[in-house]
């Protein structure tokens, strides 16, 4: 993907740097920076490559998690993906390469192994979702769907931001919030195009696509339907607490209010940092009624879309809900990819769409599989979850609950947002009989934090989706995420000790 240059901090954005080298005098420079991000990088997976063996983690029990060599080479290669993707010195997709490519050099695992999970199928169901999102913009819908938005919310750029988040937040309590973000970015593009003429970003469309992104998080952990992880996760607490049920109303009871107070913070952290250029968008009301009416009536390719979101969302309550094996056995990946292949069909895509799939994102989430579940198969992820929980393991109930979330928080940036609940959460559990925690706090605070990955574009497909926009960079969404990040700890502290006691949550254990 190529993007547009940028005035940001951090010396984000580095790979454009080498693009403007040519200077008057027809010499090429030298962007420093860049290059000493990738030294940086390499720097760190060498440092890890060539160290001694790393101490054992050991558990309140005793059980000692050693850190295989592998494990240690795979803690140095996620560092360098980090600093990578984070100051961007070149395409996030070639950086997803190069974690495959590491891996098979130097013998952290084999190439069936590395290589594979870029076709796992997670990184299908993100493919499904970017063509569906393909395919609300070529049949028209994304534009039918902004002008009705716009002509509700009316000229105010502070309310049109706030609707945006709402309607985001809106669709994941029904469906998954990857295939949310795919349908809502051509829909913002049209209403970004309506703000400004120009190519350029703007504070506008900054906060626009940061906080759809954002927003889709928050809204994903309120039902069962917003993601895999709320179900995997209440599988995962049956399991680990010997029978103990979660069910569809006592999962969305303690998490709605968490929800829809972020979907709320974010809104104001965004109009606090990208604060429009225009508090309002003159003869907006006007324009867009003049748009709408030359759409005209809905054509044919409109209604299949339409369709197809009902047959997918239908598709998934049955899978989730029904029980016939038929339905409970389907996969989410085949799911998402079964309007793909209805839309080629039908020729509502041709082959012109396919071409201007963002392949750069694809790449990103293959890159992001494979250096998660290097992570979990060398047992990198499980020593880093039992260093850093044993840590708290005497410390206060409310701090050691906190600590959890936020090594969820971290680890949810880089691996899968199931694999981070599922290393901690056994762990936590374990070191929460000790301290008199009971588990449903942990679970909840750990589900909270799982969902919202605010800082780096592989923590969620939301994020990957809305950076196709090109009005931000890594380094921004980077260094902003930490503002709702934070906000979300404080969050869930009060809950912990406050609200959640009040719904009725057992937060001790008696």
């Amino acid at each position: 993907m190529v993007e547009e240059t940028r005035s940001i901090p951090m010396g984000a954005g580095l790979q454009e740097g080498s693009q403007e080298g040519v200077m008057a005098s027809g010499k090429m420079s030298v962007d420093w920076k860049r290059i000493f991000f990738i030294v940086l990088g390499l720097a760190l997976f060498f440092g890890f490559y060539f160290m001694n063996d790393l101490a054992d983690a050991v558990d309140p029990a005793g059980r000692h998690f050693p850190l295989p060599s592998q494990g240690r080479m795979a803690l140095g290669l996620f560092l360098m993906a980090a600093v990578w993707w984070i100051f961007e010195v070149m395409p996030i997709g070639a950086t997803a390469i190069a974690i495959g490519l590491f891996q098979v050099i130097f013998g952290i695992r084999s190439s069936d192994q590395a290589l594979k999970d870029f076709f796992d199928p997670s990184v299908w169901f993100i493919f499904g979702s970017v063509v569906m999102g393909l395919a609300f913009a070529h049949s028209g819908l994304t534009k039918r769907m902004a002008y009705k938005m716009l002509g509700i919310v009316g000229e105010n750029t502070n309310l049109i931001l706030l609707g945006t988040f709402i309607i985001v937040a809106g669709m994941t309590l029904l469906m998954a919030h990857t295939a949310v973000a795919a349908a809502m970015f051509p829909l913002l593009m049209a209403i970004h195009s309506l703000y400004s003429d120009s190519d350029k970003p703007t504070k506008f469309g900054k906060g626009l696509f940061v906080g759809m992104a954002w927003a889709a998080g928050a809204g994903s952990i309120i039902t069962f339907l917003g993601s895999a992880r709320g179900v995997a996760g209440a599988g995962m607490f049956k399991k680990f607490t010997g029978g103990v049920e979660l069910g569809i109303f006592e999962f969305t009871w303690y998490n709605l209010p968490v929800g829809l107070l972020m979907v709320l913070f974010i809104w104001l952290v965004v109009i606090f940092c990208f604060k429009p250029e225009r508090s309002r968008i003159e003869g907006l009301r006007e324009r867009v009624r003049e748009l709408a009416r030359e759409l005209g009536p809905m054509n044919t390719k409109e209604k299949l879309v339409l369709v197809m979101v009902a047959v997918v969302l239908a598709l998934f309550m049955m899978k989730s809900f029904s029980p016939i094996p038929f339905f409970k056995n389907m996969d989410r990946a085949a799911i998402m990819m079964v309007p793909t292949l209805v839309f080629f069909l039908a020729k509502t895509l041709g082959v012109e769409e396919m071409e201007g799939i963002p392949w750069n994102i694809i790449l990103l989430f293959g890159g992001a599989m494979s250096i998660g579940y290097c992570l979990y198969d060398t047992k990198a992820a499980e020593w880093m979850a039992v260093s850093w929980v044993s840590w708290f393991q005497h410390a206060p109930w409310l701090l050691f609950v906190l600590a959890i979330a936020f090594l969820v928080l971290c680890m949810t940036n880089f691996i899968m947002n199931v694999a981070a609940i599922a290393i901690t959460l056994p762990v936590s559990l374990v070191i929460a009989n000790y301290l008199g925690v009971a588990p449903h706090v942990i679970f909840f605070a750990s589900l909270a934090a799982a969902g919202m990955p605010f800082n780096l574009l592989i923590g969620a497909a939301p994020n990957a989706i809305a950076y196709e926009s090109k009005q931000f960079s890594t380094g921004e969404f980077f260094l902003y995420g930490w503002i709702p990040s934070l906000i979300l700890m404080a969050l869930l502290a009060v809950f912990c000790y406050f609200v959640w006691p009040l719904m009725g949550m057992p937060v001790l254990l008696k």
